[in-house]
C-alpha cells in the first residue's frame, strides 16, 4: 500500500495539506508523512530565501510504500519518495530551486535524515519556468 501526504505552498507562506485535510484526520503513518514533507518544505523554502528567491509555486508529496496492504500496528515502510513541483520565474531560479532542493534533502532537512533511518528515500523535483528565458552573459 502506498501512503501519500501532499503540501503546497499558500498565499500567506504556510504549506498547507492538499484538501484541507487536517492533522486530526490522519493516521499516525500519514502523519510521519506529514511532518517529513512539512520539515523537507520548509527546509527547502528557507533555503530558497537565502538565495534571495521565491517560487511562485511550490508543491511538495511524499509517499511511503508499506508492507501492507492497509494500515495495522505491524506495518512497516519499505521506501519513501519525495517530489518537488515548483514554478520559477526564470532558468536562473530553477537553478536555485534545484540546488535548494538537493541541499534540503540530502543534508539540512532533519527528518528526511530520520526517514532514511527507517528506510531508502529517494527524491525528484519537476520545474517550470513562466518568465523569459534569462540572457547568458
Amino acid at each position: 500500500m502506498i501512503e501519500k501526504v501532499t503540501l503546497r505552498l499558500s498565499d500567506d507562506g504556510r504549506l498547507l495539506p492538499e484538501g484541507g485535510v487536517g492533522c486530526e484526520e490522519m493516521n499516525p503513518k500519514a502523519l510521519m508523512l506529514y511532518a517529513g514533507a512539512k520539515c523537507a518544505g520548509l527546509t527547502v523554502l528557507q533555503i530558497m530565501k537565502r538565495e534571495r528567491m521565491a517560487p511562485k509555486r511550490f508543491e511538495i508529496t511524499l509517499t511511503g510504500d508499506m508492507t501492507t496492504d492497509t494500515v495495522q500496528a505491524e506495518t512497516e515502510f519499505r521506501s519513501f519518495r519525495a517530489i518537488y513541483n515548483i514554478e520559477c520565474a526564470d532558468d536562473r531560479e530553477q537553478i536555485k530551486a534545484s540546488r535548494a532542493v538537493k541541499l534540503g534533502q540530502e543534508r539540512y532537512c532533519g527528518m528526511m535524515n530520520m526517514l532514511r533511518k527507517i528506510a531508502p528515500v529517494t527524491y525528484e523535483t519537476a520545474m517550470v519556468s513562466t518568465g523569459a528565458v534569462a540572457e547568458r552573459v
